[in-house]
């Protein structure tokens, strides 16, 4: 058996597909979760980083620890818990760190963190160099633990990297593009017109081969990546996009951004009033229609890491996988 490697947040989306990579690459993944699941890996772990407490032995004999642990961007709160975020995704990393930092030989460490932590760009291309702050709680709190990743780094003379991707694709993502997906398929999706807004997108399996790429590669050590797929899509491409994987040709006719913008501020309204977000309002419109767009340039040229998928090239396996969910449910 090869390295040990300890992956945190395995049970998610983007761990289950990296604890299946080094599994087949011949490595032993010890997988650390909240609860337990069966998945793609050798040992088991459960632990809630979020106490701020890691025990030694979880990185006994360990060589490289994939933290993808963490709270996501909730986008229903209406008023983001930061206490929460700080616990889970700052007082977890250090946890995390200090366990590593302790052990004789510490492992090298990836840490996956988010385009988030780059606030408002407009609609220029951005990379990895300091920008507007993080516009969200959740955006603060990963810039925050990137910046102890990093100290550890350089205070322990650990072999540390920081990855930022944009938003995943792949059968069994979560979070914003199947539930775009969804609600194209059910029509409840706004027919935007071509704004010209353009956003970064990625696919899993890129990420994972960042993942190992940042661990491995000695170069790697002590850098921040941003990695896309390099292409910038608008969200009028990806609601065509869906359609057609859907199977069916998206109409001509399609929704004036100013009637958005008056529906926008009607959900804002009845978010006031229920004093909880409601489904539509004007930060949903912002994700709808803003950009945020990301060269991935440095990781290619330092790293030689290139894309080797598309979003419409994964969409038909995400229409299966998301069919048959609804089939199952």
């Amino acid at each position: 058996m090869g390295e040990r490697c300890l992956v945190t947040g395995a049970s998610g989306f983007l761990g289950r597909a990296l604890c299946q990579e080094l599994v087949g690459q011949g490595r032993a993944v010890r997988a650390l979760m909240r609860g337990r699941a069966e998945g793609p890996w050798q040992e088991q772990a459960s632990l809630d980083l979020a106490a701020g407490v890691v025990p030694a032995e979880l990185l006994a004999d360990v060589d490289v620890v994939f933290h993808l642990a963490g709270r996501v961007h909730d986008l229903t709160e209406r008023v983001p818990d930061e206490t929460a975020y700080q616990a889970a995704n700052v007082d977890a990393t250090r946890a995390l760190l200090a366990a590593a930092a302790s052990r004789p030989r510490p492992p090298r460490l990836v840490f996956m963190s988010s385009l988030a932590v780059t606030g408002d760009t407009g609609r220029a291309l951005a990379d990895e160099s300091p920008a507007a702050p993080p516009a969200t709680p959740y955006g603060r709190s990963k810039l925050a633990a990137e910046r102890l990743v990093l100290a550890a780094g350089e205070r322990h003379g650990m072999h540390v990297c920081i990855l930022r991707p944009a938003l995943v694709y792949g059968p069994g993502a979560k979070g914003n593009l199947p539930r775009m997906l969804a609600a194209v398929d059910r029509r409840r999706f706004p027919p935007l017109p071509e704004l010209g807004n353009r956003r970064s997108l990625v696919g899993v399996g890129d990420v994972v081969r960042a993942a190992l790429l940042a661990a491995g590669r000695q170069e790697a050590a002590g850098q921040t990546y941003v990695v896309t797929d390099g292409r910038a899509y608008s969200t009028r491409g990806m609601y065509v996009a869906m359609a057609r994987a859907l199977g069916r040709e998206p109409g001509a006719v399609t929704v004036p951004r100013w009637c958005l913008a008056g529906l926008a501020k009607a959900g804002d309204l009845v978010g006031r009033v229920g004093g909880r977000r409601f489904v539509f309002d004007s930060a949903a419109l912002e994700r709808l229609t803003g950009s945020a767009w990301f060269s991935s340039d440095k990781i290619a040229r330092e790293l030689g890491w290139r894309p080797t998928q598309t979003l419409e090239a994964a969409l038909p396996a995400m229409v299966a996988e998301y069919r048959g969910r609804r089939a199952a449910a």
